[in-house]
C-alpha cells in the first residue's frame, strides 16, 4: 500500500478514523494525506417564507482545525503527512481527490446514526462506499456505552 487518504471533519468519529489511519500508514510505510471538505457556498436566510441567498463560503479557523489537529497527531506518532482542503460536496470531493492521486485506500469515520437517520440526513461514509472505485475503510466508533460496560 503506497497512499492512504484519510478524511476528517473534526468529529469524534473522524478522530477515530484519523488515529486508525495513522497507525495503518505507519505499519504500511504509506504516504498519508488528510483531507477536509469545506462547503463552496453558505445559504443565508433573507427573511420570511423560507427565502435564502447564497454566498461563497470563506474558509475559517473551524475549517482548517481538523486538518491541523490530524497533522499534529501524525507528527506526534512520527508519521509524515500532507493536508488538502477541498471545497464542495464531501462525497464527490473525497472520491475525486482519491482518484486524482491514485490512492490505495480511503479511510473515513462513521457516526453510526443508524439506518433511519442516515436515510434522512445522508451519510458521507455510505456515499463514499457507494461512489468509490477503490477500497474504503469505514472506522466505526469503538466506545462501549457506560450501561453496557458496567
Amino acid at each position: 500500500m503506497k497512499t492512504i487518504v484519510i478524511a476528517t471533519d473534526g468529529s469524534p468519529s473522524a478522530r477515530e478514523a484519523v488515529e486508525f489511519g495513522i497507525d495503518l500508514a505507519a505499519e504500511q510505510h504509506a504516504d498519508t494525506v488528510f483531507v477536509h471538505v469545506a462547503p463552496s457556498i453558505d445559504l443565508l436566510p433573507t427573511g420570511g417564507f423560507g427565502m435564502s441567498s447564497a454566498q461563497e463560503h470563506r474558509l475559517t479557523e473551524e475549517d482548517t482545525r481538523s486538518l491541523e489537529d490530524a497533522a499534529a497527531l501524525a507528527a506526534e506518532r512520527g508519521v509524515e503527512t500532507r493536508t488538502e482542503m477541498l471545497r464542495g460536496d464531501p462525497v464527490d470531493e473525497i472520491v475525486a481527490y482519491a482518484d486524482s492521486i491514485d490512492a490505495d485506500l480511503i479511510v473515513v469515520g462513521s457516526r453510526g446514526h443508524g439506518a433511519l437517520a442516515s436515510a434522512l440526513l445522508g451519510s458521507v461514509s455510505r456515499g463514499i462506499l457507494h461512489e468509490a472505485r477503490r477500497p474504503v475503510l469505514v472506522v466505526r466508533g469503538s466506545r462501549v456505552p457506560a450501561a453496557a460496560a458496567g
